[in-house]
């Protein structure tokens, strides 16, 4: 599975193979604990993508991808987690405003950890948050449906949308406050050990040092709607955990079957997300998306058929990953990618 050497490559297979994976059952059952984080903290991983003048390694995209198919295959909990701080960590590498110098080295060397508040901007023209400039800072004010990682997270990565269709990016510490109130986590289908709550915003006020970024809904847009479109790694994360419940179970050229096709979808989805021009060939990378969804569901159902009865036990690998596979087929989903997904289904 090896896309590129790179010393954080061996250090997350150690931290896969030796804490994640032996405890992942555990952590579905009772959710993520704060010393799995803490081993992902000093590992070095929070700041794979942050450069390296602020403490992070600055890896190439093809290594972080990697390393996000290793961490979802081992515990597909811990990595929802840990996976929502990396976009806070690229935002503020971009940012030319005074809190980059303040969060970023924190959150490149893992002393902060954060969580993201922001999916509601892709359901506009509907407006979940509302932002409002209010006493030299921003007022936030609605509904945030999901924040995954509360009582993990120390900082959250906030949107809203200003009157007019301004997107307002601001970041705050990841607790109950004046104006934030959280929900009790969420009991969910699968991923519940993730902490998933949703957040009510009356008047949250958060001062103007606190904006990341402020930038036109339509361009915003523009720029996340790549991000949906390409495969997820954690796709083929879980998918190459399932085959490794079927070779344990003895069903070796099952495996093998689905291996040569599962590996060439990969090397496909990911030869596409290096396209130097993240907005083009959209139709194509939906392709692959929907081609890599049918891959994991099939051998994830696999491991669960090889497992016979054994596989309904709540502390089996195998309906797990069935789960996790069930999670990320809608996790990050937007209306372009359903509408694809759909089509394709209704054509098997």
């Amino acid at each position: 599975m090896t896309t590129a050497p790179h010393p954080l490559l061996a250090t997350v297979r150690t931290l896969a193979d030796d804490l994640l994976a032996p405890h992942a059952a555990r952590v579905d059952q009772e959710g993520v604990p704060p010393g799995h984080l803490d081993a992902i903290r000093r590992s070095g991983l929070l700041g794979m993508s942050a450069p390296k003048e602020y403490g992070g390694a600055d890896v190439p995209d093809a290594v972080a991808r990697e390393v996000q198919e290793i961490l979802a295959g081992a515990c597909c909990s811990t990595w929802f987690v840990q996976t929502q701080h990396h976009t806070p960590v690229r935002m503020l590498a971009k940012s030319a405003l005074p809190v980059r110098e303040r969060l970023l080295g924190p959150l490149a060397t893992g002393e902060l950890l954060a969580g993201i508040a922001f999916a509601h901007v892709r359901a506009f023209p509907r407006v979940p948050v509302r932002a409002t400039a209010e006493r030299g800072g921003w007022r936030f004010d609605g509904r945030v449906p999901w924040y995954t990682g509360w009582g993990l997270n120390d900082v959250m990565l906030l949107a809203g949308v200003t009157e007019a269709d301004e997107v307002v990016f601001a970041c705050t510490e990841a607790r109950e406050q004046p104006g934030l109130r959280a929900s009790e986590p969420m009991r969910l289908a699968a991923l519940t050990a993730a902490r998933t709550v949703s957040l009510e915003l009356e008047g949250l006020w958060l001062p103007e040092d606190a904006v990341v970024l402020r930038t036109p809904q339509e361009k915003f847009a523009l720029v996340d709607r790549p991000r949906n479109t390409n495969a997820s790694p954690a796709v083929f994360g879980v998918a190459y955990a399932a085959l490794h419940v079927l070779e344990e179970a003895g069903e070796s050229d099952t495996a093998v079957a689905f291996r040569g096709s599962l590996d060439e979808v990969r090397r496909q989805a990911y030869a596409l997300a290096e396209h130097p021009v993240p907005t083009e060939r959209v139709a194509e990378r939906l392709t692959l998306k929907t081609r890599s969804y049918d891959a994991m569901r099939a051998v994830t159902t696999a491991a669960v058929v090889a497992g016979g009865g054994r596989s309904m036990g709540l502390d089996g690998t195998a309906q797990r990953l069935f789960q996790e596979g069930m999670f990320l087929l809608v996790q990050g989903q937007t209306t372009e990618v359903r509408r694809a997904h759909l089509d394709a289904l209704a054509q098997l």
